[in-house]
């Protein structure tokens, strides 16, 4: 059985996906600028914000799903926070960004602990 914390999770990830994801869709230029970025390139920032929404919208869609979905979307969810946090470090370190991309790293860091700590009680079985 799937804890309902992580439905829960999976329900706030959701939110702050979509809150992210919806203003670089429409404004990106506009969105990045409020975050400190001067210049933008408004296609990368669509596709980050495409990429957001369909994971965010998947895990609302998903929340009530089983074991093995919960599996294959904490692998994805894993997989996404990881390459994300490398390479907004790899830009913050290289000075190529505001200070909000700290913010950035720190949110995708969160999410990418609860993840782990589920996968790995997923792999432990002690979720069935």
């Amino acid at each position: 059985m799937i804890p309902n914390s992580l439905r829960r999770w999976f329900v706030v990830h959701f939110a702050m996906d979509v809150l992210f994801a919806i203003p670089l869709l429409i404004a990106p230029v506009l969105t990045m600028r409020l975050f400190g970025w001067q210049t933008v390139d408004p296609f990368t920032a669509r596709l980050v914000g495409a990429a957001l929404m369909a994971i965010g919208v998947e895990s609302l869609l998903g929340r009530n799903a089983g074991v093995e979905a919960f599996r294959g979307m904490l692998n994805l969810k894993i997989i996404w926070s990881a390459s994300a946090i490398i390479g907004m470090l790899i830009t913050l370190l290289m000075g190529d960004a505001p200070p909000a991309g700290w913010l950035f790293v720190a949110i995708f860091a969160a999410f990418h602990v609860v993840w782990v700590v589920y996968r790995i009680r997923l792999r432990e079985n002690q979720i069935r």
